[in-house]
């Protein structure tokens, strides 16, 4: 039986799109993509039977920011979303386009499984959610299961590093806190997600109507956590410290619920048209690997923003391709609405531009057509790594092609060739004050742009 999840109606065959979203993985947390660390088989897979990018760009080097552009395919700033939310009164506007909604008019059953971080999570004595913030189903999503998030019990579990381990004591499904008898109620985080995620493509897939799910691991985001055998016996090794253990098992536990997904899609003979897209909000925090790129979480040099990207779709995408192509979370929306055959709204504004085509085979979207592309952070004066945040201090970034202009409150302070010194260690800001005014300039239109928060 599939808890708490209704019946479907029927609609033409279309192909089911699965988005996995991980937590703070970096750019070189996957054995594909260099980890000197962790093994991630299964991932690995994803990648030698699709197309792994190498220059894939998250919105925001936080993680509330990037998720608004992979729902909305629009710069979180577009909806004042400059920071990470906090577990208090914000959340995604109600008015924004999200692709569930898009795909649900399409005739797309969509859920929601995971971490979401967009508001709209708070419950009341009873556990009921509270109905005066819009949540995942006032997105789109016919159904979800995630966690709480609402202190001080996320607070709280934190600190106590229980956040994974008694994960599913906390499991809020369709506007309702699961009871103690649940199935899900004991789980590990992990095994809670990724099983019910499975759990989910078995029902759909016996269904006409094709399926979106949105699967947003925690992992590997603090707090550093044991991983349940055989992933931390699994993950020893000589010297390393515990959080390090522990953040090695964290992402082997991921990968190995990845590897059920995969095998679960061949079991049901779905995997052909499946589009299946493994991503990361941000870059590394204080345990993952980016090797020496500059930054990491919380920064806007490439080590906060630059993150893996995998997608496989074995009807339509070719296999053992790797593209070194500029990619965006912006891009995800248009992407999926290509391959689900749904035109967008000519009155619809859409800030990326759909990777499909070149995922097949076609040239990718060109620097001119792309044109400028932007970020924006509020401050964070303290990095999320071990390492001091590297200064000058930035809020902002316009990026064109090679080069990327850092400002701070919209005033430049540095400018790298990012194609010839992609570890951002040679400003040439001095150097090219043409281009620094028109970035500038182009920079400042944007921040000034109407902004929708309702």
């Amino acid at each position: 039986m599939l808890h708490g999840v209704a019946g479907f109606a029927n609609a033409d065959q279309k192909p089911n799109i699965i988005l996995l979203l991980a937590d703070d993985l970096g750019c070189g947390d996957l054995s594909c993509f260099g980890s000197p660390a962790v093994k991630t088989p299964n991932l690995d897979r994803l990648a030698k039977e699709g197309t792994q990018f190498t220059r894939f760009y998250a919105a925001s080097a936080v993680c509330s920011p990037t998720r608004a552009s992979v729902l909305t395919g629009r710069y979180p700033l577009r909806f004042g979303i400059t920071k990470h939310f906090n577990d208090v009164d914000r959340w995604l506007p109600e008015s924004a386009t999200t692709v569930a909604e898009l795909l649900k008019e399409a005739g797309y059953n969509t859920a929601h499984v995971g971490k979401w971080h967009l508001g709209g999570l708070h419950v009341d004595a009873q556990g009921r959610r509270l109905g005066n913030q819009p949540g995942p189903r006032q997105h789109g999503l016919d159904f979800y299961q995630t966690q709480i998030e609402q202190q001080p019990v996320r607070g709280r579990m934190g600190q106590e590093r229980t956040l994974f381990r008694q994960g599913g004591t906390v499991l809020l499904r369709n506007d309702q806190h699961v009871s103690e008898d649940d199935p899900y109620f004991s789980k590990h985080l992990t095994d809670a997600n990724g099983d019910f995620a499975i759990e989910l493509i078995e029902k759909l897939a016996a269904d006409p109507k094709p399926f979106f799910i949105n699967l947003w691991w925690l992992v590997p985001h603090k707090p550093y956590e044991p991983a349940p055998e055989p992933h931390w016996s699994g993950n020893q090794a000589e010297g390393i410290s515990e959080d390090q253990h522990c953040f090695r098992s964290m992402v082997g536990h991921m990968d190995a619920k990845v590897g059920q997904i995969l095998n679960k899609l061949d079991e049901l003979g779905i995997a052909d048209n499946t589009l299946i897209l493994f991503t990361s909000d941000n870059g590394a925090a204080y345990e993952g690997f980016i090797g020496e790129l500059k930054g990491g979480k919380t920064d806007l040099h490439d080590g906060g923003l630059r993150v893996p990207m995998v997608v496989r779709w074995p009807a339509a995408i070719p296999a053992g391709q790797t593209s070194d192509a500029f990619g965006h979370t912006n891009d995800l929306l248009p992407t999926f609405c290509e391959a689900a055959g749904v035109d967008l709204p000519g009155t619809l504004p859409i800030d990326g531009l759909s990777l499909l085509p070149h995922m097949k085979g076609a040239r990718p979207p060109s620097a001119e057509l792309r044109g400028t592309v932007f970020w924006q952070l509020d401050l964070y004066k303290k990095i999320q790594r071990h390492d001091p945040k590297p200064k000058p201090y930035a809020t902002e970034v316009a990026k064109r092609g090679k080069w990327k202009l850092l400002a701070l409150d919209g005033k430049p302070v540095e400018l790298f060739d990012v194609e010839s010194d992609p570890n951002e260690q040679r400003n040439v800001i001095g150097e090219h004050p043409e281009l620094v005014t028109t970035l500038t300039a182009q920079l400042n239109e944007w921040l000034s742009a109407p902004r929708t928060t309702r």
